[in-house]
Formats: structure tokens, sequence, C-alpha cells
């Protein structure tokens, strides 16, 4: 039965939605709807202005038989400032601040409103790019790294500090904890998690001495494979030299003081490497 065409409007961006950077070719719309392509053309120009106007992204054609229509989830520069304020007015405060002038993040990752916009913020830095797989360790950084994976239309991988019968073989490093230099750790990652040879995107929630984030880059390399880029929520204060020096972290804690319970978060350098 024809559809009509506010119906097929409201259908196909959802469809669009759901599919991030799947290359879509326009006769699977022309058959669903029964429609014309010319027709579907016109629908997917009409998506294509309001997307650019309201900042959901924008829509990528690719001419030929072959060829089709691309969502690409890209938040502009613009709204992802206006999200990092959004992000320090809600961390700016005494109740976040924990031992060790850590911030309390875990609420926010529980709650997909606040992960849905860093995983597509995120996201954004890399659009453009080559990759493969989203990689965290098994901690607070899981949410984050499937909400980035889902508007990559990439798999995700954990990397765990204890192997699990489930997990099969595994490839395992040791590795200097950055805010510690006198300890060694061990992480491990699945065989089959990763296949030889990916571009990986490595995401996590807080970077104190980069012990984690390098122990992960050593774990990609014995997979001889690339790191494409390195993201965390925030960069915590550090006195000394940080292990790893190439990332970027939306926010920064810029001071803490213990006996006031007063904490202060600034942008990170996020949004300069967006330049």
């Amino acid at each position: 039965m024809k559809t009509k065409r506010s119906e097929r409007l409201i259908d196909m961006t959802h469809y669009l939605l759901e599919h991030p950077h799947t290359l879509i070719p326009l006769t699977l719309f022309s058959k669903k709807y029964e429609s014309a392509k010319s027709s579907i053309s016109e629908d997917l120009t009409i998506v294509k202005n309001t997307f650019a106007e309201r900042g959901i992204g924008f829509l990528e054609t690719v001419p030929g038989a072959a060829g089709g229509v691309k969502y690409i989830p890209k938040m502009n520069k613009k709204d992802i400032e206006a999200f990092v304020n959004d992000l320090i007015e809600e961390l700016n405060h005494s109740k976040r601040l924990l031992p060790g002038g850590y911030v309390y993040l875990s609420d926010m990752m529980g709650d997909p409103k606040w992960l849905r916009r860093i995983g597509r913020a995120i996201a954004s830095q890399y659009m453009g790019t080559e990759v493969n797989s989203v990689m965290t360790v098994a901690t607070k950084g899981v949410p984050i790294a499937q909400s980035v994976a889902f508007y990559l239309n990439v798999p995700f991988v954990i990397v765990r500090r204890d192997s699990k019968v489930t997990e099969g073989s595994t490839v395992s490093i040791n590795y200097v904890s950055g805010s510690s230099f006198d300890r060694v750790e061990k992480m491990e990652l699945s065989r089959r998690s990763l296949d030889m040879g990916s571009k990986v995107v490595i995401v996590d929630d807080f970077l104190k001495g980069g012990g984690t984030i390098n122990g992960m880059i050593s774990l990609i390399e014995e997979f001889n494979s690339e790191v494409v880029g390195a993201t965390v929520i925030a960069e915590n204060i550090f006195r000394g030299e940080r292990s790893v020096k190439d990332y970027t972290a939306l926010l920064k804690v810029d001071s803490v003081n213990t006996e006031d319970r007063t904490i202060e978060v600034s942008a990170g350098n996020f949004l300069s490497s967006l330049d």
C-alpha cells in the first residue's frame, strides 16, 4: 500500500537515525513505500536540510547504481561547545568531589541522556577517519565506549584486568601504572575481540597518570593494529609527567580543595582538536 508523504518522512527519518554510517540504497525506500525514486530523493532533501539546520548531522549521497544515502551523526562545534558547558555546570559542584581529587560520574554514566550526548560528541571527532573498533577498560568507560561505537557504527571491545573463562584465549600485557610508577599491573583482551590490523579509538572516563591508556596502546600493538586516537571525559590533576601525551579530554579538573570541598572544572583540549 502506498504511504502518505508525511508518514514516509517520519519512518525514513527514524530508519536513518537507527542506521548511522550505513549506505542505504534508494531502492530500499522506493520499494518499502511504493514510491518513485524521484519522490524519495525529494523527501531526502527535506530530511537533509532539516538535519543540517537542527545540528542533527548530515546526509551523504553516493551517486551511481550502487549508491544511496548515508546518515553521518556529526555534531557541529557550536553544539559541542554548548554541551561541554553543560557538563562543566553539572560537574562544578562540591557534591561530586571524591577522595583523591576524582569527580563522581557514575550517575551520568548510567543516564542515557548524558551518555547519548557524550558518545555523539566524542564520535564527532573521529568521523571522516577510518575506525574499525572502540576500546575501553572494564570500568565506568564501558557505557561511554558503547555509545561512541553506536555513533561510529563499529564494534567496541573491553579490556579486562582479570581473565574470564567466557573470553576464550587472551593476549595479556604488563604495564606500569601512570599514577604509581612502582606498580606493575596486567590487562588482557580476548583474541577474538579485535581483528589484526584494526584502527582503534580508545575511550575512558578519567585520565590521571595515563598508565591505563598507555597499557591499551601496548595491547593494540600486540594485535598489529593502530591507535587512531584516545579521548577521556576528564583529565585529572597530576603532579608529574603523564605516560601518555597524545589524547583529548572533554573536561579538565583545574583545582580541588578538600578542606572547603570545592572543585573547579573547565573545558579540556577536545574543542581545540576540532579546529
